[in-house]
């Protein structure tokens, strides 16, 4: 007999995937704000293996505008340099010999409202992510029924799927919102 709370568990950790996924998507995208969290994606050549910024370098934010990046080591200041420009981040390093430094340029009302669409594409993906699970649990409920669950199981728990699902899109919203006022802040 399938049991339905684990249905509901399963549904509910794969809700909270996607919505974490989005919490972190919605990090990687610059809103006019030092991030240095925009750095992540960026891999630098130390010693023969490709690694994260911060494996070989302190990656502060001394301001609300600037990105510090101190190599431990002062043989990679030019591998850092290299691979922030080759990278999709856009921003082009200074260096002073001591601290490479990002300048975070501030955004344009267009680009505010470009970045703001690609955020709410990005929650419309994480909606329908979302959704699927709902309906997956709901198949594999009406499917528990031919196993021998009650139909009355079924009907509540489809119900707290439901609830689930609204509680996590409830979220997608919050975070969207909140993205989107960082955005939209000059």
């Amino acid at each position: 007999m399938t049991d339905h709370k684990q249905i509901l568990a399963d549904c509910e950790e794969k809700m909270e995937l996607s919505v974490m996924h989005l919490d972190e998507t919605l990090g990687h995208i610059r809103a006019g704000k030092a991030n240095v969290h925009i750095l992540d994606e960026v891999r630098v050549n130390s010693y023969g293996s490709m690694v994260p910024i911060n494996n070989v370098a302190a990656v502060t934010t001394p301001d609300a505008r600037t990105i510090a990046i101190k190599p431990w080591d002062k043989s990679m200041f030019r591998p850092i340099e290299k691979a922030i420009i080759d990278s999709n981040v856009g921003i082009m390093p200074e260096s002073n010999g001591e601290v490479i430094r990002l300048g975070i340029p501030p955004l344009t009302e267009e680009r505010r409202r470009d970045l703001t669409k690609q955020c709410n594409g990005e929650g419309e993906n994480c909606k329908v992510a979302i959704r699927n699970a709902r309906r997956d649990g709901i198949d594999k409920l009406k499917k528990a029924i031919k196993d021998g669950l009650s139909e009355d199981l079924e009907k509540d728990a489809e119900g707290e799927l439901q609830k689930i699902h609204d509680r996590m899109v409830k979220r997608v919203e919050e975070l969207l919102a909140a993205k989107s006022k960082e955005i939209m802040t000059v």
